[in-house]
């Protein structure tokens, strides 16, 4: 059936990115995108620092499309590295970060607010950060960050919501890091833009369209009266 192919799919989409995440953790994963094309399957991966994965002599990324192919069952698979632009406003990177942070002792909410900040800082409208696990104490509970414009549900938050998520192992046992940011370029709902215009200007240019105006309904008289 239809829905089982749909399930298999996501499933080998999501296998794949925790592979990626692993394998490229130290490059600045930042996600990847898969598309099926006619000469097999292109993976388009997003780093902060693509010189590591292509390798020297592109051996790297050529030892990792052989395991690709060999593990996950990929047709014929083609992986483009792209380089991510602002690193900072970069979900997974930054979600990868905070969780390294958490790892070598910072206080949660030390790390929390300076990831935080330091995303506003790039000119992000809006921010969330979900840190949830043993964060002091033997219980599990939730700490959440927020700052700016965030949208949770419906089709505007798929669009302009960019989500990340890493795993922080501690001694106490692992917190799970999510990210939500929603970049300076994306488009709000309900955002409106108020243009002033100088009413002398207005007035000129009604002026000028009435002359012509007037010019045109003259030539059709004088064209008429000719006839």
């Amino acid at each position: 059936m239809i829905e089982k192919t749909f399930v298999r799919e996501g499933i080998k989409k999501v296998r794949m990115n925790e592979y990626l995440g692993k394998e490229l953790e130290r490059a600045g994963y930042g996600g990847m995108e898969i598309k099926r094309t006619p000469m097999g399957t292109q993976i388009t991966v997003n780093v902060e620092k693509p010189g590591m994965i292509i390798g020297k002599d592109g051996r790297r990324i050529k030892k990792l499309t052989d395991d690709i192919n060999r593990k996950h069952e990929m047709d014929n698979p083609q992986i483009d590295v792209q380089p991510i632009a602002v690193p900072d406003l970069s979900a997974s990177v930054m979600a990868n970060r905070l969780a390294k942070l958490i790892e070598r002792g910072w206080h949660f909410r030390r790390a929390g607010r300076s990831t935080l900040q330091r995303i506003m800082d790039h000119g992000a409208l809006g921010c969330e950060i979900i840190m949830t696990g043993k964060l002091r104490g033997p219980r599990g509970r939730m700490e959440k960050m927020v700052d700016g414009y965030i949208k949770h549900c419906g089709e505007v938050a798929e669009e302009i919501v960019d989500r990340g998520y890493s795993i922080a192992k501690t001694k106490s046992g692992i917190i799970g890091v999510q990210v939500w940011i929603v970049k300076p370029d994306a488009v709000v709902p309900g955002n409106f833009h108020i243009v002033a215009v100088n009413r002398d200007v207005k007035e000129e240019e009604g002026e000028k369209e009435e002359k012509e105006e007037k010019k045109v309904e003259k030539k059709e008289k004088e064209k008429g009266k000719k006839e």
